[in-house]
């Protein structure tokens, strides 16, 4: 089975296994009949497709028990699954970067992502130049991010603030490696929200979470 391309912004999936995928990959776990309901088919048709999927290794089922009767089926992706999401060129990332360790030493590679960091910085800024409020400058934020393969969205939460979310990290391998680059893109959202903007990472994907999610807040709130 071929790997999902998330190379072209305007991709979208067209086998229902991809769509699936998808499906999964942006909300997580989900039952045969709430596939059905995004992907438009009934629930018994997302089900055939699962169980295909499944002998493929691509999703795994678990059942939830929510009070009285029969436990609740939900699928979600395997590893193999998720791997259908490519981690950009990561083994010759991930090879470069440690040979820049090595050789050049750990301060070589701290300047390398701060440079990454200033130059990232300032193609956000000149982006949201007209963005005139935290809203405003969220929205930008994801949807530059989603122009670089993160699957990034902005909502409000419960509580009034914000959320960025990330579906998928494209340089998952070199985080893993270095998660400099993670300490950096944080203070590239910090720096370009607002310095009276308070950006918590609620979830990581280097550290096992679905996604990455950011919790924005001004800092009157």
């Amino acid at each position: 089975m071929s790997r999902i391309n998330l190379e072209k912004s305007d991709w979208s999936p067209r086998s229902a296994s991809e769509r699936i995928q998808m499906a999964l990959k942006m909300h997580g776990a989900l039952t045969s009949a709430q596939l059905g309901m995004r992907l438009g088919t009934t629930g018994e048709a997302a089900r055939q497709q699962l169980l295909k999927m499944a002998e493929d290794g691509l999703v795994t089922d678990e059942r939830r028990t929510a009070g009285r009767g029969r436990p609740a089926v939900y699928w979600h992706l395997t590893e193999k699954g998720q791997a259908q999401f490519p981690d950009t060129h990561a083994a010759l990332t991930v090879d470069i970067l440690r040979s820049i360790s090595e050789v050049l030493g750990e301060d070589a590679l701290e300047r390398i992502i701060k440079a990454r960091e200033a130059t990232t910085q300032a193609l956000y800024e000149k982006a949201m130049a007209g963005c005139e409020d935290l809203g405003a400058r969220v929205e930008k934020l994801a949807e530059l991010r989603n122009a670089e393969g993160y699957m990034a969205s902005a909502e409000r939460d419960e509580a009034g603030g914000l959320r960025l979310i990330e579906n998928h990290c494209p340089i998952c391998a070199a985080a893993t490696f270095c998660q400099g680059f993670c300490r950096a893109e944080q203070a590239v959202f910090k720096a370009v929200l607002g310095d009276d903007v308070s950006v918590e990472r609620v979830e990581h994907i280097v550290a096992g979470g679905r996604r990455c999610t950011y919790v924005i807040r001004e800092a009157t709130q």
